[in-house]
Order: C-alpha cells, then sequence, then structure tokens
C-alpha cells in the first residue's frame, strides 16, 4: 500500500474544507497512513468460506398476524373529539398553512 503524501492529505482537506497548517498536514499524513494500514489488515483476516454479516449475532423480527378486531365507527371517535369538521378531526392550523 502506497504511503499518503501531504499532497493527498492537503486534497481531501480541501475537500472537507478543512484549514490545516503545514504542521498538520505531515501528523495528520502519518496519521491517516497508520488508519489505513490498519484497516488494509482486515482484507488479509477475511477468509472466502466466511459469509459477510451485518450483525455480530442473529436477528430475528417478532412479529404476529395481521387479523381484523373489533373497532369502533368513526362518528364515534369523532363524537368524543374535542372539535370535529368533515369527518376528520379539526385540529390548530400550524405554520401559517392555509386552510
Amino acid at each position: 500500500m502506497t504511503a499518503l503524501s501531504r499532497d493527498d492529505v492537503a486534497h481531501l482537506a480541501h475537500l472537507a474544507r478543512l484549514a490545516v497548517t503545514d504542521e498538520e498536514l505531515d501528523l495528520f499524513a502519518g496519521q491517516l497512513d497508520v488508519i489505513l494500514s490498519s484497516v488494509a489488515h482486515v482484507a488479509d483476516v477475511a477468509a472466502d468460506d466466511i459469509p459477510p454479516t451485518t450483525h455480530a449475532v442473529p436477528l430475528t423480527n417478532i412479529t404476529r398476524p395481521d387479523a381484523l378486531g373489533p373497532c369502533l365507527h368513526p362518528d364515534e371517535v369523532l363524537a368524543a373529539a374535542p372539535a370535529a369538521q368533515g369527518g376528520r378531526f379539526r385540529v390548530p392550523r400550524i405554520l401559517n398553512e392555509p386552510a
């Protein structure tokens, strides 16, 4: 793997809109090189017989079947509302939106 140069780090800093000094360029070049080398070792460890995973432990969704159950009639619900209009709940206007 090729080491990062000061120009590479300066280019990355420019893309990220970061103002860095010359001393920081030298420091960051060394630090980023160590980070990239460490990440590259992960590819060495990965084996072809190990499937890729997104979690360390298997996840299972627990769901229930959709089943119709008793429910209230819309008129009953609207009768209990503080305000209703046109078969809907009436709520205060927000953000000066038109009615």
